[in-house]
């Protein structure tokens, strides 16, 4: 079935490893010499109403696209998540394998 770019950025990505929506499609990655596409990219969301930047891109392989829906694309995509608990000193990442 083929898609165009104005299509996949309607279509919402989400992890299926934990579930957590990423966003949506916003850019692509094409290899100029093999006309593929290598990666699709979601942007980081704003940090405080966008005035302070946004978090980090997620650049998601071809490879790790698991399904191309009517409305979602479901990815497996490790996710890594990193917090800093500084009462305690604690420091904990979380990925999906």
């Amino acid at each position: 079935m083929p898609c165009r770019l104005a299509e996949l950025r309607h279509k919402e990505v989400i992890n299926s490893c934990d579930g957590c929506r990423l966003g949506f499609v916003d850019d692509l990655e094409v290899d100029t010499h093999s006309s593929k596409v290598i990666a699709i990219i979601v942007y980081g969301r704003p940090r405080f109403f966008g005035l302070f930047g946004r978090t980090s891109d997620f650049i998601i392989s071809w490879d790790n696209i698991v399904l191309i829906g009517e409305d979602t694309i479901l990815v497996d995509f490790q996710v890594q998540k990193t917090t800093n608990n500084a009462k305690k000193g604690n420091r904990f990442v979380t990925f999906c394998h």
